[in-house]
């Protein structure tokens, strides 16, 4: 019997439609049984615990054996991880002989100590990619990156790539991400679960509440940004872009961020810009996924203003409910909003200004394109998509560990959602 509080995919028909949800119903039954084992570096902050968070448990109400699992290390270890994540993503590195030994113990460490059998074994973003090196394997390996692989640094790409290149496929979330590989790449954007505590609907009341808690005035428009404290969130260019546009509307800004387990910068990134908290520049930190959901829903204007981005997901929350987002013009943010239809794509401070202002004068603009931005997360950018894109990839595996691409629909193969 379901559990009140249990998601289904019953309860995607309404959004998706019927058909679409009794298709993904009948792949799901080809695979029951499977046995899918996720690993990743932290199981809350950031897109990607979200998403594995509630894929794992739709894939299990599906039949599927899914099961989510955790490497374990050290404060150094995520140090390390953290600087070749930003170093994939383009920022500088100094690859030394400790770093590397740090990032191959730790991961030896927890492939001695994790249990890895499975039909299918998922691994994600940077930091648990070398076990596949430590372990015999008996199934198909993916790796499975996030981030924004397109202009990644020389010395990065070449401790990642041969460690890359013993998966049996690699997922990516654009095809701009590609890269010269000798494994099969395919191309899945994330996607949103709408019915958890950030994504619900909500009153008025239950919105009232939630700002009243963390003090957030409401007399003048609000403009909000939520994202870790990370330097590729831009906080600082955030809060000049936002200073600039309030000499023409006043407005309050609230930017609010968390600091992930598996990373040890946002803590320094939080401190950085804390000096520049005012009675109109709310700079907070916290783990209240509700508070999130109510800043979204009151928001007049929401920025993403990521200067690089794999994906994001607060940008595809935002958007789906009905939030004028105003994104940086990067990696997976293009991708999310139509510029101009159903948001802004932004490539300085100076755009950003002027697009809050542009924004927070047009009501009519607030709603048309609100309502745009919804229908596109609806159409493109659900965690049932993502479920389905998955359910095609493992069923295109065939007898051993050989991903037959031709199998793939062209949304996987070839990255097009439009």
């Amino acid at each position: 019997m379901k559990r009140p509080w249990q998601i289904t995919l019953g309860d995607y028909a309404p959004l998706i439609g019927e058909e679409a949800a009794e298709r993904i119903a009948q792949k799901a039954y080809r695979l029951r049984g499977l046995s899918i084992v996720h690993v990743s570096s932290t199981f809350y902050g950031g897109g990607v615990a979200e998403m594995l968070s509630s894929l794992t448990l739709l894939e299990r109400s599906l039949g599927l054996r899914s099961d989510w699992r955790l490497i374990q290390g050290s404060p150094d270890f995520f140090s390390v991880t953290k600087k070749l994540h930003n170093a994939l993503q383009g920022a500088e590195i100094n690859v030394t002989d400790l770093k590397q030994a740090i990032y191959e113990e730790i991961n030896l460490q927890n492939a001695l100590r994790m249990e890895l059998d499975g039909d299918l074994v998922v691994i994600h973003d940077p930091q648990p990619l070398p076990l596949v090196q430590h372990v015999r394997r008996h199934c198909p390996w993916i790796w499975r990156c996030h981030i924004d692989l397109s202009q990644p640094h020389a010395e990065a790409w070449e401790v990642v790539q041969p460690l890359v290149e013993q998966y049996d496929a690699v997922v990516l979330s654009l095809p701009e991400y590609a890269k010269e590989l000798t494994v099969p790449q395919v191309f899945i954007m994330p996607g949103i679960d709408p019915f958890t505590t950030k994504n619900r609907a909500l009153s008025d009341a239950e919105i009232d509440d939630r700002l009243r808690r963390y003090e957030i005035p409401e007399d003048l428009p609000l403009v909000v940004q939520v994202s870790r404290f990370d330097p590729w969130k831009d906080p600082e260019g955030v809060i000049e872009a936002f200073e600039r546009a309030a000499r023409e509307v006043p407005a309050t800004l609230v930017l609010l961020g968390n600091v992930a387990m598996d990373d040890p910068e946002g803590q320094q990134v939080f401190e950085s810009i804390i000096g520049r908290k005012s009675e109109r520049v709310r700079i907070l930190t916290a783990e209240d996924s509700a508070f999130v959901n109510a800043l979204q829903r009151r928001a007049d204007v929401v920025l993403q203003k990521s200067l690089r981005e794999g994906f994001g997901l607060t940008v595809t929350e935002a958007m789906w409910k009905s939030a004028v987002v105003i994104g940086g013009d990067c990696g997976g943010i293009r991708r999310q909003i139509e510029n101009e239809k159903s948001g802004f794509l932004v490539s300085s401070v100076e755009d950003a200004a002027k697009r809050i202002v542009e924004v927070l004068e047009d009501s009519d603009l607030r709603t048309t394109m609100g309502e745009a931005a919804h229908a596109r997360v609806v159409e493109h950018f659900l965690l049932s998509r993502l479920l389905e894109d998955h359910l095609d990839l493992f069923m295109a595996f065939e007898q051993g560990y050989a991903l037959k691409s031709s199998r793939l629909p062209a949304r996987v193969r070839l990255g097009s959602y439009e």
